[in-house]
């Protein structure tokens, strides 16, 4: 059985400001909060074993897609949030993007830079004669937005895709003898 992606976690330096930008680009809507957590007084079960000893403070809200995923928004006060990396560290573990499925990307694209977000590429056909497009972009933040003109399932599923100019090199799972 496949199970539902429920939300993803983000962490921001302005938890009122990301909020805003989050519902002024896509339309999401604040469901929970801003709220404080914290680790001594009226601390949840979560703080001490997810954040670590050193953490003291936070703020917390929740926001809900209009497919029913939730972003979850945190805002560190001690210690505080820190800055983002400069560079689009890709080869690292953990998230690399978020991205949203908007049948107009580039006016989209054009919205997240007039809300004080960046535009990291051009727009590319993801498939030669098919409608697919994508686009990288930031955050106010840095946090890396990719936005997808058509489903995961319409792009990934059958391939690959009629009109494809390089057949893609797929591979196979090597046997646990192999590894």
């Amino acid at each position: 059985m496949s199970l539902a992606f429920n939300h993803v976690g983000l962490t921001v330096p302005d938890i009122f400001a990301a909020i805003d930008w989050y519902e002024n680009v896509f339309g999401f809507r604040l469901i929970m909060g801003p709220r404080l957590l914290e680790a001594a007084g009226k601390a949840t079960a979560e703080t001490q074993s997810v954040f670590g000893p050193d953490f003291r403070r936070a703020y917390q809200a929740h926001l809900l897609t209009a497919n029913g995923v939730g972003l979850e928004l945190f805002q560190f006060l001690e210690p505080a949030t820190a800055p983002a990396e400069p560079t689009m560290n890709f080869w690292r573990r953990g998230v690399f993007h978020l991205c949203f499925t908007d049948p107009d990307i580039a006016a989209r694209a054009q919205k997240i830079v007039a809300e004080g977000g960046k535009q990291r590429s051009e727009i590319f056909a993801f498939v030669p004669g098919r409608p697919w497009q994508l686009v990288y972009c930031e955050d106010p933040w840095g946090t890396v937005i990719e936005l997808f003109s058509h489903t995961y399932a319409e792009a990934f599923s059958n391939w690959p895709q009629p009109g494809m100019h390089e057949v893609p090199t797929m591979i196979t799972r090597p046997s646990k003898d192999e590894l």
